[in-house]
């Protein structure tokens, strides 16, 4: 059994949960969110706690493994409809530059051509400040692979530290050519 799994899962006030055989769906403030469930893994509500258990479906091992999996997941859909997820992301380079208009992201960032992104249901975009890009939604999967699928258009190189990099993130700095004696 998963020591995280064990753990029960309270569910926060103005947040309602929905079971069904093979989906628990949470509703809350900032949003709905649905998972699709494993025959391995058996999900009960029980007073104001959700419970996460193997069902002794299946293969043993691979349900011991999902067990945790299972209620992190169900934990972060908590998490999302409630407060939500946010992840930050800067560019560094001269004359770089990102822009919002609705759900449109358009980043100059020394190509030729600007590069235009339209957010998916769920992930909205908000640009601070022109090297700052700000994404917010309530399924943490949805917001970090918007972030990852931006900061790869281009990533922080590391002799002059230019691209575009999580907020905090440190990049590694190599040394340039020298010149032998």
């Amino acid at each position: 059994m998963s020591r995280v799994g064990k753990v029960p899962i309270s569910i926060p006030s103005g947040v309602s949960v929905d079971l069904k055989a093979t989906q628990v769906s949470v509703k809350g403030p900032k949003g709905n969110l649905s998972m699709p469930l494993r025959s391995e893994i058996k999900v009960s509500v029980e007073g104001e706690t959700v419970q996460v258990s193997v069902s002794g479906v299946g293969s043993d091992r691979f349900a011991r493994a999902m067990h945790g999996t299972t209620r992190a997941l169900i934990a972060n859909m908590f998490i999302g409809v409630t407060t939500g997820f946010e992840k930050k992301l800067d560019i560094i380079g001269v004359g770089w530059n990102a822009k919002t208009q609705g759900k449109n992201l358009t980043l100059n960032i020394g190509f030729c051509h600007p590069v235009e992104f339209t957010m998916p249901d769920g992930v909205e975009v908000e640009t601070p400040g022109p090297n700052q890009i700000v994404l917010r939604g309530a399924d943490r999967q949805a917001v970090g692979q918007m972030a990852a699928i931006i900061r790869k258009v281009r990533p922080p190189e590391p002799y002059k530290g230019k691209g575009i990099r999580y907020n905090g993130e440190y990049v590694r700095r190599k040394a340039g050519k020298s010149f032998g004696t």
